[in-house]
């Protein structure tokens, strides 16, 4: 069986990042740059004032009281004219451009005016150095910095960066088109069971949530029964798709035909083609790669919390590698046992826990008594894995041991 980390290894190795395409900056939520974004001007693209008050010229407010004449005013989007001369002000605002000849901004409520109108006198009681209240040109960025760099998620902050930019489109990388092929003659979609021995599909709609998060587009191909022309027919509309993802069938049963039905040469150059099967990982064991044409593809087991805990393992980064993003395994984080856990076997072990804020500060985790890998409500109910690696020994309340959180990555986009 493979270890966990040279299969994913494997998985990374043979995808590599979809072509660019352009999107309108509204649209950007969520999507990956594909290049730099650079700034198409500068911000401030002049000196321009933080506060509501008066421009002034600071040797004449050097010693006060002193009074000025107002000479004009400076709105936010306008400008004064002329140039601010010995024993001047401006009337300025927030984002009003700083007049030339002055260098300073008295706040407003620093200043006794006789009138709000041109020509009147007003009397300056707080003096204010030179720079005051004055942002200087490009003090946010220059035409040509780069903004945001390429292999970035665009948050909202982004966003509002690459508007501020002047830049209204940009280069992100295709959304992965991801097919997903559910198998098994016992499995019905939700709303249509009818035999106490079917099984609802929760596995398509898990990983169809799993791909969306993540960035890409989903799309069901179906539910094939255990019979080899019908498979090969649904698997057959994952042409064109960048991943083909089932679930079910690829152990070693009488009923698990995805290896046989598709790789036993009937589908010609369109064969499934192996790269590795079986890994050393609970739950998740009969785990397939390879490609079926030209088509990756990943065979998750039927169990849908073993579909969904190699989905956080396998199908996350596969998608973040096709986005160009720095793929790799799930960053774990430390938490503390909670109870005691028993020697671990073979393979590496995922075991669902819930967690909570320890008396230190650091995660207190409780891993469910029962791990069976066909209980949907205790993955529900879990907000980490604990990993234990292969030959864990036995582990005591209080030992020191890694997590991987599972709600975290999918709810930041």
């Amino acid at each position: 069986m493979l270890p966990v980390e040279q299969a994913l290894e494997r998985i990374l190795s043979a995808l590599a990042p979809l072509p660019a395409e352009m999107v309108p900056v509204s649209h950007a939520l969520g999507r990956v740059t594909a290049e730099p974004i650079r700034a198409r001007r500068t911000q401030p693209p002049v000196d321009v004032s933080a506060m509501d008050g008066y421009a002034v010229r600071a040797a004449d407010v050097a010693t006060v009281p002193a009074t000025l004449r107002r000479v004009g005013s400076a709105p936010a989007g306008g400008r004064y004219p002329g140039i601010l001369g010995p024993g001047e002000a401006v009337r300025i605002f927030t984002g009003g451009p700083v007049p030339d000849g002055a260098d300073a901004i008295v706040l407003q409520e620093d200043v006794d005016a006789s009138a709000e109108a041109d020509g009147a006198a007003i009397t300056v009681r707080e003096g204010a150095p030179a720079g005051t209240f004055v942002r200087r040109a490009g003090l946010d960025f220059r035409t040509g910095d780069v903004g945001v760099p390429a292999g970035r998620r665009l948050t909202a902050r982004d966003i509002g960066l690459v508007a501020a930019m002047n830049v209204p489109w940009i280069a992100v990388t295709r959304r992965p088109r991801v097919a997903i092929l559910s198998t098994g003659d016992e499995i019905v979609r939700p709303g249509e069971l009818v035999e106490a021995t079917s099984i609802v599909s929760s596995n398509a709609y898990a990983l169809a949530a799993v791909v969306r998060a993540v960035g890409g587009e989903a799309v069901d191909l179906g539910i094939a029964p255990d019979d080899r022309d019908a498979l090969r027919a649904l698997a057959a509309g994952a042409r064109g798709a960048d991943l083909l993802v089932t679930s079910g069938g690829a152990s070693v049963g009488r009923h698990d035909l995805v290896q046989e039905a598709l790789g036993d040469g009937s589908l010609g150059a369109d064969a499934l083609r192996v790269g590795f099967w079986k890994i050393a990982m609970r739950p998740g064991k009969p785990l397939i790669f390879g490609h079926l044409g030209a088509v990756p593809m990943l065979g998750l087991p039927g169990n849908p919390v073993s579909t969904v805990v190699c989905a956080t393992v396998f199908l996350r980064p596969a998608l973040e590698r096709m986005l160009g993003l720095a793929a790799g395994p799930s960053a774990p984080a430390e938490a503390v046992l909670a109870v005691d856990l028993k020697p671990n076997d073979r393979r590496q072990d995922y075991m669902r826990a819930t967690s909570e804020p320890g008396p230190d500060g650091r995660r207190l985790v409780t891993p469910f008594v029962k791990q069976d890998s066909s209980m949907m409500s205790r993955l529900a109910e879990a907000d980490c894995l604990v990993v234990r690696p292969p030959h864990d020994p036995a582990r005591s309340a209080g030992d020191r041991v890694e997590i991987l959180p599972l709600d975290a990555g999918f709810l930041s986009i």
